[in-house]
């Protein structure tokens, strides 16, 4: 069974995050400054065997730091820490924290040292540094190796990483998040140039590859997690005496099953009074914030919730007077309290972050899979409003999440010279295709679209606008326009924002009184499906 596949398995049978670190430091042995090397190693051995030993029920990974042990000296130091890899109970995986980097014969020398079972150390997994490339990562997950696996340095707990590791990229991405979409490509890579064996029992193999990314750091936690998807582990430092918030990193971190994410603590267990009752609490502590979690992402029955990227995109329509609160007559009579121009969107940065939001919505909804790969080969945009948002929304799913997919538009009239015809951009037969505009009033456009891209052997698979506004097309008839065109052409809308998030967004915001917020509720109430 893999590494990451025991893991799993220890994770769930204990229902524990928890990583126990195992650094014994020089101030923490109980020996004289005077005391012999193989003293001071025999005071480390005690030092970790007494911590598994009353840390072991809670524990779902070991991570011994390699420093401290070769810091004992070249007699003992290894020897040290070989032993307490042997005092570690067998079903519970060995994480050997040395943070390599190397290529070649160095690499398969490192290799051998973290993981032979009689001239090495004998750990499950390593930590391993990512910026020399796959050279310097795969002699530890592929060959003889391939059961091991390896956590790469993505985004770490001190604030000196963001000195290389926050740096922005051409892309729009940062180099820490092309780490994590790096990691995902050498699992990959890894699992097909020497496929580890298969344990049916134990379900799909896992990524062979996991991130380490600081809890210090929620938002690069919640980065990473959306570049790498649900399936990589991350192993997040940080809590306890580096100061990290629990719940702030779980939520960042933590997948859509509340797992796939280690909490590793050292000396906040070893220097407690109490080490196996202080583990038992941290991961008591640890489940109730994933409950927490669990219970903050649980859908509500309106949908109302505001994620950050819904919040984000209402405050910049704001600034920008593309979204307005106040009394405006609609062209189907209504009067409504909020308008919305998506013309306005009028400068780069507004553009830049309007196909931003696109992507955000996008890779939130069900036009993503489990296995986080999009389910469209083509972004079609309509003429005209729409030519320029599919080139926004590809551009940006690009850049944000290394989705690379097609681009196509349509023209009004068809040419005759050049080229010609009225489809310009991307092949779209036999191509499942993503239709992207910024609002459906009647559905006219998205349905003429739909009835085009059928003719030419085209499927449409769902459609990306940025407003839903969420009401009745009459007083008599109980569906939106959206509703309409998901029940007649039987494919999703996808929203950025729709009417329930303005409402909550207005809700939670002191920018604006009471007033608004009950104009908004009325008109929901009112008009809204």
């Amino acid at each position: 069974m893999s590494f990451f596949h025991r893991l799993q398995a220890r994770s769930q049978s204990i229902d524990s995050l928890l990583c126990v670190g195992l650094d014994p430091h020089p101030s923490d042995l109980p020996v004289p400054p005077t005391a012999s090397e193989a003293e001071r190693a025999e005071a480390a051995y005690d030092f970790c065997k007494t911590l598994v030993d009353a840390t072991h029920p809670h524990a779902a990974c070991y991570k011994p730091n390699a420093a401290f042990f070769e810091a004992l000296g070249t007699d003992h130091g290894c020897r040290t820490l070989r032993r307490v890899v042997d005092a570690i109970p067998d079903d519970i995986p060995v994480l050997l924290d040395v943070k390599r980097g190397d290529i070649g014969s160095t690499a398969q020398a490192y290799a051998e040292a973290c993981y032979d079972d009689e001239r090495g150390l004998n750990a499950d997994g390593v930590t391993l540094s990512p910026l020399m490339g796959w050279d310097s990562v795969k002699p530890f997950v592929t060959g003889k190796y391939s059961d091991k696996g390896a956590f790469v340095l993505c985004k770490t707990s001190n604030p000196g990483s963001n000195d290389l590791l926050a740096l922005s990229l051409q892309r729009q991405t940062t180099l820490y998040e092309r780490i994590a979409r790096l990691a995902v490509d050498w699992s990959d890579r890894a699992e097909s140039e020497a496929p580890a064996a298969q344990d049916v029992s134990a379900g799909p193999s896992p990524p062979r590859i996991g991130l380490v990314v600081g809890a210090t750091d929620p938002s690069a936690l919640a980065a990473s997690r959306a570049a790498a998807g649900p399936s990589v582990w991350i192993l997040a430092p940080g809590v306890g005496a580096q100061g990290g918030d629990l719940d702030a990193a779980l939520c960042a971190g933590l997948n859509p099953d509340g797992t796939g994410m280690l909490v590793p603590v050292s000396r906040g267990i070893s220097r407690a009074k109490d080490p196996g009752a202080e583990a038992a609490r941290l991961k008591s502590e640890i489940n109730r914030a994933r409950a927490r979690v669990k219970e903050m992402r649980a859908p509500t029955n309106d949908q109302s919730d505001v994620a950050p990227y819904q919040r984000e995109f209402i405050e910049f329509s704001l600034r920008e007077g593309v979204l307005k609160f106040g009394s405006f007559v609609l062209k189907s009579g209504r009067t409504s309290p909020y308008f919305f121009n998506a013309g306005l969107f009028a400068s780069g940065s507004a553009l830049f972050r309007l196909g931003r939001s696109y992507a955000a919505a996008i890779m939130a909804s069900e036009l993503v899979g489990k296995d986080g790969k999009v389910g469209f080969d083509v972004v079609f945009g309509p003429a005209y409003k729409g030519i320029s948002l599919g080139a926004l929304v590809c551009a940006s799913l690009y850049a944000d999440f290394d989705v690379d997919v097609g681009f196509a538009y349509n023209r009004k009239e068809a040419k005759d010279h050049g080229e010609g015809g009225v489809l310009v951009g991307s092949a779209m037969a036999g191509k499942r295709i993503l239709i992207v505009d910024d609002v459906i009033t009647a559905g006219t456009a998205i349905r003429e679209s739909h009835e085009m891209l059928q003719k030419i052997g085209a499927t449409p698979v769902g459609v990306a606008i940025a407003l839903d506004r969420a009401e009745k097309r009459s007083l008599d008839d109980p569906l939106s326009a959206v509703q309409a065109v998901a029940r007649d052409l039987t494919i999703p809308v996808v929203s950025i924002v729709a009417l329930p998030q303005l409402q909550e967004y207005l809700r939670q915001s002191p920018k604006y009184d009471e007033d608004v917020l009950k104009l908004v509720t009325e008109y929901r109430s009112k008009y809204g499906v």
